[in-house]
């Protein structure tokens, strides 16, 4: 494919590192992997709203499945200290070390970064302020700005309107196969980030590209 005129990043877990979540949850009294459990519930329940036409905002939804799991656990703090504990969390996630270096290579090749959460605006705006990266954003998105969550292709949709391309123009970065079969899907080139090593499921429609780190996506495009 040829060079995109914008890559859209995907934010949580794919630019933010959110390892630090587990100690939240291991700091009102619940084993660390509950964090894992608590943030694949959250996605669920965001794409089952997307997937009937509707969406929420990640905030409430998070808190309200906290609030259903938390019940009757033995925890250090009172249920509304426990949840605003663990939601405050976003706040305070960092990058992963690739990232502004990656970031900051791809912009210096002029092309248009946006990134497009399933989170908000305010995570990501702070995410990117502490890593010394936001001006290289021309946008900061959410999907609560698109009537619609991830993978749904009116998400997409709403980021190339916002930036005024075609679908086919743009490409999505992102960790997550879903995230990278709805962009497919919707008309997108996409890349995967394989951090972990993983397979890729085959039942969702490939990536253009696999990088497992944002140098190396720079390294891919710039190379195009």
């Amino acid at each position: 494919m040829s060079t995109p005129k914008v890559i859209v990043f995907d934010v949580n877990e794919t630019l933010s590192d959110m390892t630090p979540m587990q100690k939240r949850f291991t700091e009102i009294g619940v084993p660390g992997w509950t964090a894992k459990v608590w943030f694949a519930s959250l996605l669920r329940d965001g794409f089952a709203l997307a997937a009937t036409g509707n969406s929420g905002r990640f905030a409430e939804i998070g808190e309200s499945i906290l609030r259903s799991m938390l019940a009757g656990e033995p925890l250090k703090l009172d249920i509304d200290s426990a949840v605003n504990h663990i939601m405050h969390g976003f706040l305070e996630l960092q990058t992963h070390s690739d990232v502004p270096e990656g970031i900051r290579l791809l912009a210096s090749a002029d092309i248009r970064l946006i990134t497009l959460s399933n989170g908000s605006t305010q995570v990501a705006e702070r995410l990117f302020a502490t890593a010394g990266i936001r001006e290289y954003f021309e946008q900061v998105l959410s999907v609560e700005d698109a009537g619609a969550w991830k993978p749904a292709a009116a998400a997409y949709k709403y980021a190339a309107g916002t930036c005024s391309v075609d679908l086919g123009d743009m490409m999505l970065v992102a960790v997550h196969p879903w995230d990278i079969d709805g962009a497919k899907r919707a008309g997108l080139h996409a890349a995967w980030v394989n951090r972990h090593n993983q397979s890729y499921p085959a039942h969702f429609l490939a990536p253009d590209h696999t990088v497992t780190t944002l140098p190396g996506l720079a390294e891919m495009v710039l190379d195009s």
